[in-house]
Parts: structure tokens; sequence; C-alpha cells
């Protein structure tokens, strides 16, 4: 008998180091997971700001529902559901539906639409150039315009800031904006960041880069400048108005049997109180404004 339950203490030991390994969230956030009044939320970072700003106003009212917020790319947010490391994924493409080249479908959960995201090519509000076209912005990440002289800038190398595959902003971009062009990750002048908040930092920094961020984090102190596209500006309004293309819907992804806690969560993000108010003031736009 000792010897059946020294094998038992192994085998579950054993189990528990290999689900640690498979994923990046801390001991506390994994635990987190399997407890029903506990909410862990992992995944895109264009929704970052909407999903930590959720986050703290929900735990006002529910001070006993604990909530942890992180954010990589929004692929991983299901990916986290699946294995139980989290328990509601943050993404900026319907990852349950929608087909995305090189990237897995999870058809076995279930996905909660809760924003229109609206994004944009960016560079430093040093750089003089305001507005790219569609062919100018191709030619851009796919390598064919290297300098900003091609482009009305100064003759300086362009700095090509982009996001890794599984990022739903690059998802996005090249959709929307780079009309289904795939994105060149290799050259001298290319560098990958791993999130919205890397991708603000090194665009503000560097007055010859480019890259692509949602509106959220463009304000007024963040050293960017959002470039006009075929000569639209990347705003809200144009966004509502049609006359903006390069924007996309934000979801939340769970498993099917979702904890009460976790639900209220998703309804609260979707409450018409919170999409008119504290989801307008970051720029975001309220689902039901989109037709």
């Amino acid at each position: 008998m000792k010897m059946m339950t020294k094998k038992l203490s192994i085998a579950v030991l054993t189990t528990a180091l290999a689900f640690g390994a498979s994923n990046t969230f801390t001991k506390d956030n994994v635990g987190a997971a399997i407890d029903k009044n506990r909410i862990v939320i992992a995944g895109s970072t264009a929704l970052l700001p909407l999903t930590n700003q959720a986050s703290k106003e929900f735990k006002k009212s529910n001070p006993k529902i604990k909530i942890s917020v992180s954010g990589s790319s929004s692929i991983a947010g299901p990916q986290a559901v699946k294995k139980g490391s989290a328990t509601i994924g943050a993404a900026d493409w319907d990852a349950t539906s929608e087909k995305v080249t090189g990237l897995p479908t999870f058809s076995d959960l279930k996905a909660y639409k809760i924003a229109v995201i609206p994004f944009a090519a960016v560079v430093s509000k040093n750089n003089p150039v305001s507005d790219l076209s569609t062919s100018e912005l191709q030619d851009i990440y796919t390598g064919k315009i290297t300098n900003w002289k091609q482009v009305g800038g100064p003759d300086k190398k362009i700095n090509v800031y982009t996001r890794s595959i599984g990022s739903g902003t690059r998802v996005n971009f090249e959709k929307k904006a780079l009309k289904g062009e795939d994105i060149k990750d290799s050259g001298s002048n290319v560098e990958k960041v791993s999130s919205s908040g890397l991708m603000k930092s090194k665009v503000a920094g560097d007055d010859y880069g480019i890259g692509y961020i949602d509106l959220a984090y463009i304000t007024p102190s963040s050293g960017l400048k959002a470039l006009s596209y075929n000569g639209v500006k990347a705003t809200v309004e144009n966004v509502k108005a049609k006359k903006y293309p390069v924007w996309g819907y934000g979801y939340l992804i769970t498993k099917s049997n979702v904890s009460e806690a976790n639900m209220k969560f998703i309804k609260f993000m979707q409450s018409s109180k919170f999409q008119n108010k504290s989801l307008k003031s970051l720029k975001f736009i309220p689902v039901s404004e989109m037709k």
C-alpha cells in the first residue's frame, strides 16, 4: 500500500511539473485558473489597456473575486485557455471560427465580441511624414521601399518594426492596411517586438522608425504619430463613418463551461455602462456602434 501511494505521489508530481513547464504563467496564476472565484486573463496586448481598466472597475463591485491580467499576443490567449492556465483569452480576431494562415482555429472554445479596435501605422512625432498609401505601406513592409525619401521624407533608412506571427495587431494590419500582403520578417532594417507596449516605446524613440499599433496607445505623451491612410486620418470618427478601414473586433475567449465569475466579468465588459464610458475613453469603439 505504501509503495502504491509513493508511486501515485510521484505521478502527480510529474504531471504538475510538466504542466508548469508548458506555460509562462506564475504558480499563483496556474492555481487561479482552476478556482471558480478567480479570473485569469491572458493574450492580446492591443486589448490590454481595456482588460486592465475593466478589471479595476470590476473589482470595486466584486471584491471577493480575484483577477489577474497579462498580455503577450492574441494567439497566446486561446492557447492559455485551452491549457487551463487562463480562464479568459483576449484576442484581436475570432480565434474560434476565423481562419488565419499559419495559426490554429479553436473551434471547441467560445468567443464573446467586446470591442472594435482601430489600428494605425505609426512613426515618431518628429518624423515629417504624415500619410502613406496602401501601396507605399505594402512596399515598406515587403522591403521594396527602404528609404524615407521614397515617400516624401528625409534621406534616411527606414527602420521597420513589426510583431511576430500570432499577434492580432499583425493579423489586422496585414489584412486591412496591407490588403493581404505578408510582412517580410527578415532584413537588416527589420526588428520584431513582442508586445504593443514595446512597439510604442521602440517607434517613439526612433525618428526613422515605422510600426503599427492600436489607437489606445497613441496619446499626447506617447511620442507617436498616427499616419493617415490614403489621405484619411486614423480616428475613431472615421472608423465609425466607414472611411478608415484599418480596424478589427476584439474578443474574450473561454471554454464552454465558463464559471459564473468569469461570465459576470464578460457581461460587465459588454454592458452599455462600460462600453459607453471607459471603453470609449480609451479610443475603442462600442460594438453596438458598428453595424
